[in-house]
């Protein structure tokens, strides 16, 4: 596990006596992390999607901190006669480390594979999509009869905080990562829980801790709400597309625990995942980019774009 760390945590000088720690939680779940079986478990979705739908591309995939890598997997596009592509993310949101590293990645990479590698145009944010928003909210629902006999219950909407600094570098038209998440966690909140109260907090900072990232902890806000006689809590990662590690262990045993401390009822929600209606999201987001004329789904109204700005959220 510590190579994979320090891939992830690479450039910010975080000392491997926090990453052997980190690498404590992944023994937890088998010693690997999930996420690769979740990637090929959203392709083996995508390509009977795509078929039924007349769209004949090939699928590709390339990690940025493991193998298969995303310079390997150019390579081979290359070697295949690819010369243009298309590239979906796993994170629908704007900020440095949710889209524009991914743009930066795309770069490295391709100056690894040198001549012949292909252009890659990365296909569009897609935080209020109906296929990312209807899942969440379905699954809100879901969590919420769980404690349909608890009384006072409080939504929680959670995603990955980042660098105060990074929030501070907004994208085009003005529009930030925080921005688009209250939108989402609108969006969701609207059609699972209406008129339900309900609050957007963080989790998963790294790094040093004197640098301020955004606030507050979820397992801060649970003490919060403890305090204030909530009595159960729903906590929706809506930040997130599957149940990663820092889903599973940040949220089903860190907050969980919390929780159970505080004597707080506690259920989360799950994320899409490869459910029909996310991957037929990513269908229909690769059709926009295939054929401008094609429709554009969209439930918020936050600045979204296909083209980042060659500057667009850098960090300072």
């Amino acid at each position: 596990m510590l190579p994979f760390l320090r891939n992830v945590v690479r450039g910010r000088n975080v000392p491997d006596s926090r990453l052997a720690e980190v690498a404590e939680h992944y023994h937890h779940f088998g010693g690997v992390s999930p996420i690769n079986a979740q990637c090929r478990e959203l392709l083996d979705a995508l390509r009977p999607e795509l078929a039924a739908g007349g769209i004949d591309l090939p699928l590709y995939w390339g990690n940025r901190n493991w193998d298969p890598y995303l310079s390997d997997t150019l390579a081979h596009m290359r070697d295949d006669g690819i010369q243009r592509a298309l590239a979906f993310v796993t994170s629908p949101f704007g900020s440095y480390s949710s889209c524009r590293q991914y743009l930066d990645d795309i770069d490295t990479a391709r100056a690894a594979v040198g001549e012949g590698a292909p252009e890659v145009d990365k296909i569009r944010q897609y935080h209020d999509h109906p296929g990312y928003v209807e899942p969440h909210a379905d699954a809100v629902r879901a969590a919420l009869r769980t404690l349909s006999n608890v009384e006072p219950v409080r939504l929680v909407f959670t995603a990955h905080s980042i660098p105060s600094t990074m929030e501070a570098e907004s994208g085009p038209d003005g529009s930030r990562y925080t921005t688009l998440l209250h939108e989402t966690a609108t969006l969701v909140a609207a059609k699972a829980a209406p008129g339900a109260e309900w609050d957007l907090v963080w989790q998963s900072r790294s790094g040093p801790p004197h640098i301020p990232w955004l606030e507050p902890d979820i397992n801060d806000h649970l003490e919060t709400l403890a305090a204030q006689g909530i009595a159960g809590v729903i906590v929706s990662p809506i930040g997130f597309i599957s149940d990663h590690l820092e889903v599973v262990w940040d949220l089903d045993t860190e907050a969980a625990q919390t929780a159970q401390r505080l004597g707080l009822a506690y259920a989360r929600a799950a994320t899409p995942g490869h459910d029909p209606r996310f991957v037929s999201m990513v269908r229909d987001l690769i059709r926009e980019r295939l054929d401008p004329a094609a429709p554009r789904a969209r439930l918020g109204s936050a600045p979204v774009w296909d083209v980042c700005p060659a500057n667009c959220c850098r960090p300072r």
